[in-house]
């Protein structure tokens, strides 16, 4: 592959910092300036994106909801003939949820990932859409990081009763080199792919993990429902705010499996994700 051919739009995500260790060739575009070969891209405004050289490849790490028609458009002007684009397994565990924002969120996955399908169906362009679970990336990402910025606070974690629902969290290093492995497997034009982790670990056992990550004995406090809906509904009085019911939410979903296979990405090009061992000694 070559990878000069390759245009990343949203470099400072976590999968698009993970694509610059592995391509550095490659040319990367953000909304503040970075060192190297990065170039500045307005999303709201792709008509002035004129990069001094055309790309075939483009992969988008950036939220698939920005991925708009006139973005699609000029992009095909520039010569892409191939695009990966991330979206998120949410379209299928939080489309029910009980909060308007987290449906709001599904509601805008979904739009991106028609918008992305119809486009390339019309246009030829061979288009992919990668769909993760839990990503983490040691002291960058919300979801382990976070974790464990709350371990090492209180010295203890809560969790919502037995917190038994499964999760598979994948390392954002893991979906760089899926972006990579995409683009030459025919067997993915027009396709989407759940990304999951290699380990299936119930919530308790992740947070488990992430105890050991620190070099801590494991301190797993398990609070019933109704103590976090009281809890919160004090706080929501005390500091109204939409973050607080999904917080509520997202403990309601420590019992409830986000599980997702991923045989097909396996089969068609190759994917190959790690255990879950996050090592924070090395955060970067």
């Amino acid at each position: 592959m070559d990878t000069t051919d390759i245009l990343v739009i949203g470099a400072r995500t976590l999968v698009g910092r993970r694509l610059r260790e592995l391509v550095p060739d490659a040319t990367f575009t953000s909304r503040q300036d970075l060192a190297g070969n990065s170039l500045y891209l307005d999303l709201a405004r792709p008509e002035s994106f004129r990069p001094e050289r055309r790309f075939s490849q483009v992969i988008v790490t950036a939220p698939i909801w920005l991925v708009s028609d006139a973005l699609l458009r000029h992009l095909l002007s520039l010569g892409m003939r191939r695009l990966v684009v991330f979206s998120s397994t949410s379209v299928f565990t939080k489309d029910v949820s009980d909060e308007p924002a987290e449906r709001e969120v599904v509601q805008r996955l979904l739009g991106g990932e028609a918008r992305v399908t119809a486009f390339c169906k019309a246009s030829g362009v061979a288009g992919t859409i990668l769909r993760p679970t839990l990503i983490y990336d040691e002291g960058l990402d919300d979801n382990v990081s976070r974790i464990r910025n709350l371990i090492e606070k209180l010295g203890f974690f809560p969790v919502c009763g037995a917190a038994s629902g499964l999760r598979q969290p994948v390392h954002a290093r893991d979906l760089a080199r899926a972006a990579l492995q995409v683009p030459p497997a025919e067997a993915t034009h027009g396709k989407s792919y759940n990304l999951s982790g290699a380990d299936s670990l119930s919530y308790r056992d992740m947070v488990a993990r992430v105890f050991a990550a620190t070099g801590r004995k494991p301190a797993v406090v398990s609070l019933p429902e109704w103590l976090w809906r009281v809890g919160f509904g004090v706080l929501q009085r005390i500091r109204p705010g939409q973050a607080l019911k999904q917080n509520l939410a997202m403990a309601q979903r420590m019992n409830h499996d986000l599980w997702f296979d991923h045989a097909s990405a396996a089969r068609d090009f190759g994917y190959a994700p790690g255990p879950f061992k996050p090592d924070f000694t090395s955060e970067t």
